[in-house]
């Protein structure tokens, strides 16, 4: 009869498997971000930095215009002018952008007056907008509008020349004709650059709003900072910047639900 020596187990066969560390969720990490960042606001205003307010003073000046109803009016005005310019922006920018990548001819006579424009900044546009198109909402809308299309137009182009040959080879090879690899193939391999490209455009709409309604405005987040700035009240100041910002984020958290959706055979990190 054959005597087995006895088994010796190593430390990895006695100890009891640990359980896989779970990840901090990214919401998570992004509510840490907000607490550190009130944090240090906190801590700054209370050292004094440059007259800096806190948030308890800009909290309160929040809820004084809320109560008013002036931080209601004024968002809605601005949301308004921001929604116009952008939705126009790239209404038109993401057609342009697929005759410019899909048509060499296209390309050719467009390209230049994009590439252009690009190198002007749209607030630069200002004072020739107030010449043509007067003081009323049609020159913040037309400044708006063209920072948006600036920024989707080239994405939108960049998506179509970014397709792979081979993609289009295959779809000809099995008899597709150009309106049907323009559908099947073009635009989905493209999808995931004009949602990048409003997703910029987005923010570039944002950012020229304030300077968009220093024409003449009677209302909006940008008139009412300008307003605060005359009478040096920080407090209205900030409750604009953080309005605009909140605004923004969750536009800019739509689009981005709207990409996962629509690229969901797209790889992710």
């Amino acid at each position: 009869m054959d005597v087995q020596p006895p088994r010796i187990r190593g430390p990895e066969t006695t100890r009891a498997a640990s359980p896989p560390r779970r990840a901090i969720p990214l919401l998570a990490w992004n509510v840490i971000a907000v607490v550190l960042g009130i944090g240090i606001w906190t801590v700054l205003a209370r050292v004094g930095v440059s007259g800096l307010p806190g948030p308890q003073a800009v909290a309160v000046r929040a809820g004084e215009l809320a109560m008013d109803g002036t931080l209601l009016d004024d968002s809605i005005a601005s949301l308004r002018r921001v929604l116009i310019g952008f939705a126009l922006g790239t209404a038109l920018a993401i057609p342009v952008g697929f005759l410019m990548g899909w048509y060499q001819t296209a390309r050719g006579l467009i390209e230049p007056y994009v590439q252009f424009f690009r190198t002007i900044p749209p607030l630069a546009v200002i004072p020739l907008a107030i010449l043509l198109m007067g003081i009323g909402e049609t020159p913040k809308i037309f400044v708006i509008f063209l920072a948006a299309f600036l920024s989707c137009v080239v994405s939108t182009f960049q998506g179509v020349v970014s397709v792979d040959r081979t993609m289009i080879n295959a779809a000809r090879v099995l008899g597709a004709n150009d309106a049907v690899v323009f559908r099947r193939v073009i635009v989905p391999a493209s999808t995931p650059f004009i949602l990048v490209g409003m997703r910029v455009g987005l923010g570039a709409a944002w950012a020229t709003l304030v300077a968009a309604e220093l024409i003449a405005a009677q209302e909006g987040l940008g008139y009412r900072m300008q307003q605060a700035q005359i009478y040096y009240d920080l407090p209205s100041i900030f409750v604009g910047l953080i309005t605009i910002g909140v605004l923004g984020l969750i536009m800019d958290r739509l689009l981005l639900t709207t990409e996962k959706r629509l690229t969901g055979w797209q790889e992710r990190r």
